[in-house]
């Protein structure tokens, strides 16, 4: 009987210290879930002075509090999804003040200047992006006419733009040193690109590949996976032609943050 009562014990003591381990753990897993979405690259820098509150609960995460604008939402959500333990993420981000109506100009210019910022080889901070039904105007200053027509390329191939009227500025030589040097000392945007300098975190490489091909009229429909390793991008899924797999895989080579592209996906 004693035996018996002995194990039932011991039992019970055993089961009670694998509830707490893995209580500890899942506790553990959601701290570091919390603690690396506020040390990634997007909530350091797209994010940053957005009230976003992160909490996650047995890798369940959710998202509250406000955004200045949607691409931002989406940024947020595709980050977090994207971490290590994460299983869901409820993301119930609003944004600030009246969101553009889809197919507005107003929407159509955060769309385009959401695509900038996400590429390395064209400058967002030094884009200004006009719109008037449909046709999308560009200007301000390109480093080279290199620069100035990829630009015009990621604009028109922004989803329901029209037409692109490229009016920015090639600089010269002589002042393209002073500028970049002007552009370190800039806050707001300029603080923000010069950041992406940094060394990006997977999570947040992920989420800019993901919202670049969502963005582009080209590959929005593709059904595409995403990984990261390292900076190695790998795509997956499926594309209706070997043009748009070479697309993605342009678009991808560009997005900050991104070292290598594998393109896996099957040409359907």
């Amino acid at each position: 009987m004693r035996k018996t009562t002995y194990s039932i014990a011991l039992i019970g003591t055993v089961v009670s210290l694998l509830f707490i381990n893995v209580n500890v753990f899942a506790s553990a897993t959601d701290d570091s879930i919390e603690s690396s979405a506020k040390q990634s690259h997007i909530f350091r820098t797209y994010l940053k002075g957005d009230d976003v509150t992160i909490q996650s609960k047995d890798g369940v995460v959710t998202l509250t509090g406000t955004v200045s604008e949607d691409s931002s939402k989406s940024l947020a959500g595709e980050t977090v999804a994207s971490l290590p333990g994460v299983k869901s993420v409820n993301n119930k981000l609003g944004v600030k003040g009246e969101v553009p109506a889809k197919q507005s100009d107003a929407w159509l210019i955060t769309k385009v200047k959401s695509t900038l910022m996400f590429h390395r080889n064209v400058s967002a901070a030094e884009t200004k992006v006009f719109a008037k039904d449909g046709i999308v105007t560009l200007r301000g200053e390109a480093t080279s006419a290199a620069q100035k027509d990829l630009t015009t390329e990621y604009a028109q191939h922004v989803e329901d733009v029209k037409s692109v009227k490229n009016e920015m500025t090639v600089l010269p030589a002589e002042k393209k040193s002073e500028k970049t040097t002007m552009g370190e000392k800039m806050d707001g945007m300029g603080e923000k690109m010069n950041a992406i300098g940094e060394s990006i975190d997977d999570a947040s490489i992920t989420a800019l590949v993901k919202t670049t091909l969502l963005y582009h009229r080209s590959t929005s429909a593709l059904n595409t996976t995403v990984e990261t390793q390292n900076g190695v991008v790998t795509l997956g899924g499926k594309t209706g032609s070997a043009a748009e797999k070479n697309l993605a895989t342009k678009l991808v080579k560009d997005v900050h943050g991104v070292k290598t592209v594998v393109n896996n996906m099957a040409v359907k």
